[in-house]
């Protein structure tokens, strides 16, 4: 799957609608088994066919009532998948009439088609040598013409209720998700005040930059526009959905380069990024949090280094990968990590973060996505 970023809102999943619950869709054929019957008898009562309807035998009125179950069946299967099918190729919001005239038509075709089978089975199964040898009379003309009209009814009956229930279950995933969505920007923002708000995060940089000010000046002055560029990242990246690697890339140079200051040799850092993936984009923050997870959950020994590589493979994603130094007590996570980055890509119907993790290392690969920020 390519790692095309595309706004919808899960429309095209319809795990929860009601027609995927094949109970629920044997209620269906058999409503529509009893309407084609029943409709079929409105529409001409003093008929050929129900004048001498009852006068057959039980054998012959089962095997007609069978027959004619499996063909109303077969009618609102094909009507339910020429409707699913359609979803993915003519979306109803997007072109209704195209979508409303291919439908119909496709659904005609379908009708006559079963409608002919069923013709078929009727003449196979009663084995009447004067139905085989005899010419339509206009009488039955006008019954077949009858029976695939009702057909026909039955069948954009069942289109109706089948699109109806594909509208309200989108409506209902896309509401869902928009609640998501503004959850987890909520969450991301929170990250990013957390960033800025957090007394021992402000109070480690402000020390280090107090101490570097006294002792390299030059050193303090690049200090403290590393801590400038992360703080205006924050500001006006942190509510995006997405932002370019390029942009991602120097925040987390930034936020590096304040670790590499207050942590010294407890940690090494290893960069290796295609520039070519530049414009690409990335959901913001997404390195600085697996960064940080990293941090929180590993020692930083100078005798021992955490050792951090971040690099891009050839299938256009990003991996941050960190050695295992597991830290005795486990610091408890305020839940904004890695969940929030696989529930983000996930909201962007693209192919989510893969985890791996052994004795020697821990690794999360993040897609990179196509979109014009």
């Amino acid at each position: 799957m390519k790692n095309k970023f595309k706004v919808i809102n899960r429309t095209g999943s319809q795990k929860d609608a009601f027609f995927t619950d094949m109970g629920k869709r044997i209620v269906i054929a058999t409503s529509a088994f009893l309407l084609y019957n029943i409709v079929s008898y409105i529409v001409d009562p003093l008929s050929y066919f129900w004048q001498n309807y009852f006068q057959h035998g039980w054998d012959y009125l089962l095997m007609d009532c069978v027959i004619s179950f499996l063909f109303c069946f077969a009618v609102s299967e094909a009507s339910i998948v020429i409707g699913r099918k359609l979803n993915n190729y003519v979306s109803w919001k997007d072109n209704p009439l195209k979508r409303l005239l291919i439908e119909s038509g496709i659904t005609l075709v379908a009708v006559l088609l079963l409608l002919y089978l069923q013709i078929l089975f009727f003449i196979a199964f009663f084995d009447d040598p004067n139905i085989k040898e005899s010419q339509p009379t206009i009488q039955d003309t006008v019954e077949s013409i009858r029976w695939f009209v009702v057909s026909l009814i039955i069948s954009f009956a069942i289109m109706a209720i089948n699109t109806g229930d594909y509208l309200i279950t989108s409506w209902k995933n896309a509401a869902l998700n928009a609640v998501e969505q503004n959850q987890l920007a909520v969450e991301a923002e929170l990250q990013s005040l957390k960033l800025q708000l957090d007394p021992h995060f402000v109070f480690n940089n402000l020390s280090v930059l107090s101490e570097l000010i006294l002792t390299d000046q030059q050193l303090g002055h690049e200090y403290a526009e590393n801590f400038t560029k992360l703080y205006r990242y924050l500001l006006v990246h942190s509510k995006k959905n997405l932002v370019q690697l390029e942009e991602e890339i120097k925040f987390l140079n930034s936020y590096i380069f304040l670790l590499e200051q207050r942590i010294g040799e407890g940690v090494k850092f290893e960069t290796d990024i295609d520039k070519t993936y530049n414009q690409l984009c990335i959901p913001p923050m997404t390195l600085q949090m697996l960064v940080e997870n990293a941090l929180k959950h590993n020692k930083t020994l100078r005798k021992d280094p955490l050792i951090i590589r971040i690099y891009s493979n050839d299938q256009e994603c990003i991996v941050v990968e960190n050695s295992r130094r597991p830290i005795e007590t486990v610091t408890l996570s305020s839940g904004i990590g890695i969940s929030n980055i696989v529930r983000r890509y996930k909201l962007l119907n693209a192919t989510p973060p893969h985890i791996k993790s052994d004795d020697q290392t821990f690794s999360v690969t993040v897609p990179l996505l196509k979109q014009t920020v």
